[in-house]
């Protein structure tokens, strides 16, 4: 981090690291690195501004979530928009309740985009986020004991079979049955978190246009600005607005420029396709869900 921080202060011609050098180390560090040579159309980027919205006041409303850290519309790594979350303690595991939140955010962006602009035009961007929330509905079943209908029993997939949890020597493949029973369970988690999620995106809707329109004229909203947003107060730039962000509301290059990370430098830039959205969540090491 104070080798990244120190770079932006060369590149800036600045003789000394301050703290914005350390918070954008910090952004680069957690979500990639920014990517503005990446031309987005004023459709994508709306787009991915109501995407992320969604995520972030789906993640703001939902229990024991952890909190906003900062929303973008900046393409960064892999994705075209960022939705970063912080935790605010080291875990070592994670609750239904927690989990079932998380499910819930990761549908908030494509219910966002179904809400705005119909399920026919919903992106492939939101596929990521719907492979993460199967894996932790299906590892909430199958692995750790977390269902009413499956109860407290470890199940495991081997060689394409799926069999309960048992010593190698005695595994039986399980009945067909049981199989479309654990089917059944991770779609009613699914079901049931999509569902949250879509009524609160729905409830809130002013919400989502706002957090939308802050997005497309500051690109970058932080904690502080999701919040006032969250209690439909009037949002103002973020605090770093006239000194870190190249380009005011308007569009126009503002007084001091940011060093642009060339998409080819960046080492995650050609990891993955570019229509993914991400939906980053904060270093939590157990139970692994990105």
């Amino acid at each position: 981090g104070g080798d990244e921080a120190a770079l932006f202060a060369a590149r800036a011609n600045e003789r000394q690291v301050d703290m914005s050098d350390f918070e954008r180390a910090k952004d680069k560090i957690m979500m990639g690195a920014e990517r503005r040579s990446m031309a987005m159309t004023e459709q994508e980027k709306k787009l991915t501004a109501y995407h992320e919205a969604g995520h972030a006041i789906v993640g703001y409303l939902v229990p024991q979530h952890d909190p906003v850290y900062k929303v973008t519309i900046i393409p960064r790594g892999r994705a075209l928009g960022v939705t970063m979350y912080l935790p605010e303690e080291d875990r070592y595991s994670q609750s239904r309740l927690e989990l079932e939140s998380r499910v819930s955010t990761l549908y908030g962006g494509r219910i966002a985009e179904e809400i705005i602009f119909g399920a026919e035009n919903v992106t492939t961007g939101a596929s990521n986020d719907i492979e993460r929330a199967t894996e932790i509905a299906r590892n909430m079943v199958t692995k750790w004991g977390l269902s009413d209908e499956m109860g407290p029993l470890a199940y495991s997939e081997e060689e394409g079979e799926v069999f309960l949890g048992r010593s190698s020597t005695k595994q039986k493949p399980m009945s067909d049955d049981i199989v479309r029973r654990i089917d059944t369970e991770i779609r009613d988690i699914i079901d049931r978190n999509y569902e949250r999620a879509k009524t609160i995106l729905t409830e809130n809707l002013d919400i989502l246009h706002a957090m939308s329109d802050a997005l497309m004229k500051y690109e970058t909203i932080d904690a502080d600005q999701v919040k006032r947003l969250m209690n439909r107060e009037e949002v103002g730039p973020p605090a770093d607005w006239s000194g870190d962000d190249p380009q005011g509301g308007d569009g126009q290059p503002s007084g001091k420029a940011e060093p642009v990370v060339d998409a080819d430098t960046d080492p995650v830039a050609d990891g993955g396709d570019d229509d993914d959205d991400e939906e980053a969540g904060g270093a939590n090491p157990s139970p692994s869900l990105h």
